[in-house]
């Protein structure tokens, strides 16, 4: 699936976007915010945009979107390259964005 600026409410990153979705009392995910954030300014060409689930409906049913934080890693077309749910680790997000960046996004 490819997703666009439309779609997620934000410019897509340059080389890569991290793309979470929140709900407003979901302790880990607000741990997911700070660890997706700060991968994401130490990557040039890497946006981070939050999306909050309850206000995305649609958006959600379309992506499968079963529980929060779900976090997408799209390459630099916009598509889902990597998907999981609860909150992840800065190494799996690094890995996955490395993944996303090696399969082909501009530098």
């Amino acid at each position: 699936m490819r997703l666009g600026a439309e779609e997620i409410g934000a410019e897509l990153g340059a080389r890569a976007t991290l793309v979470q979705f929140s709900s407003a009392f979901c302790q880990p995910c607000r741990a997911t915010r700070r660890t997706l954030a700060d991968v994401a300014d130490m990557v040039p060409g890497v946006a981070h945009v939050e999306i909050d689930a309850e206000a995305r409906l649609e958006l959600v049913r379309a992506l499968e979107v079963a529980r929060t934080p779900t976090v997408l890693v799209l390459d630099a077309d916009g598509t889902v390259v990597r998907r999981a749910a609860g909150q992840p680790r800065r190494a799996d997000v690094i890995a996955a964005l490395g993944a996303a960046v090696r399969d082909g996004s501009p530098s």
